[in-house]
């Protein structure tokens, strides 16, 4: 059984390869790249793949009985034709089936939604397609807040919009861990699933930072408008914009949900404290 992984060289379709080579051996893992040479470490064959070029994939899902298919990373509008460019390659190429990694939010409240809007529509395009299929929704990434502990500590606090708002943390690894069953298990055709953690405050993930990197962290809530001119400021209009939808979808509850992940992954998921020390350890 052949494998396509979108993206491979980025983090999420990474994390995704690494498990399937663990699952099924490098012969039967396909990385696709939009720079294949970044993707050759993993030791398994790469192919060419631009989101924006269908041909690429015309040639790049030869031979593919699934392909994951990772959410790209560009405008939400230019979004949908791409992963539509994936679809109808994988149709064309008579690929059995499809899996794609979608996110949890709304679809209204918040200058995030218009992310959520485009990762429904292409949810929605991959239901119509024919094809056997499933969809994870990720919960938000722990990942980047560790990466910026040392920022924190420099500020001496976590500050964002997120209130009192609940957060179902996940990671990268748990998550190839989920898409590494989704693809390879038929139990999992047609089903939606929630990708996420445990529920957890920003007041919380202080604690836990503090905990395990012998900080001093407090959380520090701010207005969204406030939060927004900050992240505009250090990012630009498109990604500060983004930054703080996430954070106010928080402080609005949508990212607080249940969560699937043990139907999907075959195991409880981890603890923020567990995703914490593998971070530490490289994991």
């Amino acid at each position: 059984m052949k494998i396509a992984v979108t993206s491979a060289s980025g983090q999420l379709g990474g994390a995704i390869v690494k498990e399937l080579i663990d699952e099924i051996g490098k012969d039967q893992v396909i990385a696709i790249a939009r720079t294949p040479a970044k993707a050759s470490h993993f030791g398994v064959e790469t192919r060419e793949g631009d989101y924006n070029s269908r041909e690429h994939f015309n040639q790049a899902l030869k031979g593919v009985d699934a392909v994951l298919l990772v959410s790209g990373m560009d405008d939400p509008q230019k979004r949908i034709q791409q992963h539509r460019n994936v679809i109808e390659a994988a149709k064309q190429n008579g690929v059995s089936k499809i899996v794609y990694t979608s996110i949890v939010g709304d679809e209204n409240k918040t200058s995030f939604s218009e992310v959520v809007r485009s990762n429904r529509q292409t949810e929605k395009d991959i239901q119509a397609s024919g094809l056997q299929w499933s969809i994870g929704r990720n919960g938000i990434y722990i990942e980047p807040d560790l990466e910026y502990v040392d920022q924190y500590v420099a500020e001496g606090e976590i500050r964002n919009c997120a209130g009192d708002g609940k957060c179902a943390y996940t990671s990268r690894p748990e998550l190839g861990h989920a898409y590494t069953k989704m693809l390879l298990e038929e139990k999992h055709n047609g089903q939606i699933y929630n990708l996420a953690g445990k529920s957890i405050t920003q007041a919380e993930l202080a604690e836990l930072l503090n905990a395990a990197y012998g900080s001093d962290l407090s959380y520090h809530p701010v207005s969204v408008s406030d939060y927004a001119k900050e992240r505009k400021a250090a990012l630009g209009e498109f990604i500060g914009s983004v930054i703080a939808g996430i954070y106010e979808g928080i402080q609005l509850g949508v990212n607080d949900v249940a969560s699937d992940y043990s139907t999907a992954a075959g195991r409880p998921h981890l603890s923020p404290e567990e995703m914490i020390a593998n971070f530490q350890k490289g994991h």
